[in-house]
């Protein structure tokens, strides 16, 4: 058991230790680092214009609203009970551990997922500033940053980099990145400020109108593809028993989330003042270079696509260091293997983990290759892991409304906070999560192996919960895990700080 304000947090059935050595700070830096805002902004803008057309703004304001919600969950739990396993830990123990795993394993492989994509995202930036400086061939190779095969073989050698570094620590792998996101920041505020003003295309009510965009199924897509953009302020909870106040990790949570909110509202305003509909939809990979080419010339208009690369590799770090303690946590209840609790004696990380995720990611990009353009590898793999991030950012919500619903009677104000928002953000979720899927399944006749089918869409997200109840049955059948028949995890981190499921 673990003091929440102590120093280590120790798993007591493998002696495992992970250092408390996090602050808020380096809290909001991992998260901010987990959402890569200058990626959600540089691709994920032209992606969801596409979709939307110039409705940006509101788009991205209404995908808040449901976000919102989900981390007044998240927090109001972590206060609770602080574990590395998040909501793999809340949903099992107030809903079901058959769920509460599910929870954790669509949330890890959304995120080896988003890895193995972002390596490609990563080279294809990496080939994009090869191309501005002039760089267009490689002997008799054409260097060409839409190619998945050269930008997944780029990437993945950052990939390898970042690895080394997440298994150096956690508090290292934070001073890095913050460094990049400060570099990020300066140089979209500077952009898309400069874009709000020197912009040739005027502002237009139209582009906060809900009720203008192209069809219900849009709004849709459009809306799992925007909380894709915010998802990541969790990544905080996964190192709450890593951080010196467990309490830090909701605000730095928060912190992340209302800074990603500013920007990019800044961002959809500004790209539609200086680029058209058709302009953002056509550039989507390379739509932060193209905007930076339209308001400056050289050098300046490389500093945004050096933003992304850097983002682009943040995110890759920060997407490892939430997934392997999310296996910590279910290694130590049994749910997966031992060797996800492995502790390194001198950096205090789960190293061999850490290790495999990277491994493991590789692996799903050299897959990824059937997918031949990185921007329908891009458009592929955001659709899958929006969709289950919507299951799994609802189960949580549910989880919360479950556990404070005393709060009803005792303290209606705080219950409408700590039941009935999480529960509009998951009815919101599962919403639009369900809907999508039907559109996919009616969008095609036939299965083929194409970012642009339908039914192959469907399938990614598919197969991710598949494989999680598959998991699930050999976790609670073969490996005998007692997390099954308690709901309970081996090491809670710190104890159910408030024992009454009426108290706020």
């Amino acid at each position: 058991m673990t003091d929440p304000n102590g120093s280590t947090s120790t798993d007591t059935r493998t002696g495992g230790v992970l250092p408390r050595s996090l602050g808020l700070l380096d809290g909001a830096v991992i998260a901010a680092s987990s959402t890569a805002a200058t990626t959600s902004i540089g691709i994920g803008m032209g992606l969801m214009a596409g979709i939307v057309g110039l409705h940006l703004p509101i788009l991205m304001a209404l995908a808040f609203l449901p976000v919102l919600c989900i981390a007044g969950a998240y927090a109001r739990l972590n206060r609770v009970q602080p574990n590395a396993g998040s909501a793999y830990v809340w949903v099992g123990r107030w809903l079901s551990p058959w769920l509460g795993f599910l929870t954790g394993w669509v949330n890890l492989v959304g995120t080896i997922v988003f890895l193995s994509y972002t390596t490609a995202v990563t080279g294809s930036a990496l080939l994009q500033l090869a191309r501005e400086a002039h760089l267009r061939d490689l002997g008799p190779l054409a260097l060409n940053p839409d190619s998945t095969l050269q930008a997944t073989v780029l990437g993945m050698a950052v990939l390898l980099a970042v690895t080394a570094t997440a298994v150096a620590g956690v508090d290292l792998a934070a001073r890095f990145q913050r460094w990049l996101l400060v570099f990020e920041y300066l140089v979209l505020l500077g952009f898309c400020g400069y874009g709000l003003f020197a912009g040739t295309h005027p502002f237009s009510l139209e582009w906060l109108n809900p009720f203008g965009m192209p069809s219900a199924a849009a709004l849709a897509q459009g809306m799992v593809l925007a909380v894709f953009c915010y998802w990541g302020f969790d990544a905080v909870f996964s190192v709450s028993e890593e951080v010196r106040d467990s309490r830090d990790a909701s605000r730095a949570g928060f912190v992340a989330l209302f800074t990603m909110l500013a920007l990019f509202l800044l961002g959809a305003v500004a790209f539609q003042r200086v680029l058209s509909a058709g302009e953002l939809a056509d550039h989507g990979a390379e739509g932060l270079a193209f905007f930076g080419n339209r308001l400056a010339g050289q050098p300046l208009a490389v500093l945004p696509l050096i933003a992304l690369t850097l983002s682009a590799v943040a995110s890759l770090q920060a997407g490892l260091i939430p997934t392997v303690r999310g296996m910590f946590a279910m290694g130590r209840d049994r749910t997966l293997g031992p060797v996800w609790t492995r502790v390194h004696p001198r950096f205090g990380t789960p190293a061999a983990g850490t290790v495999l995720v990277g491994s493991i990611a590789a692996v799903i990009a050299l897959l990824s290759l059937v997918i031949p353009k990185v921007h329908e590898l891009i458009s592929a793999a955001v659709n899958a892991i929006g969709i289950v991030v919507a299951l799994y950012y609802g189960l949580t919500a549910l989880a919360a409304a479950v556990r404070f619903r005393g709060l009803l009677r005792t303290a209606p104000l705080e219950g409408v906070r700590a039941v009935v928002l999480p529960l509009l953000g998951a009815a919101a979720l599962f919403g639009l999560g369900g809907y999508l899927c039907w559109t996919f399944y009616r969008s095609a006749d036939h299965f083929a192996l194409t970012a642009q089918n339908g039914w192959f869409q469907l399938t990614m997200p598919v197969l991710m919960i598949v494989s999680g109840v598959v998991a699930a049955a050999w976790a609670k059948w073969v490996r005998r895990s007692p997390y099954f028949t308690t709901g309970e995890p081996a090491d809670p981190g710190a104890p159910d700080l408030l024992p009454s499921p009426v108290q706020p």
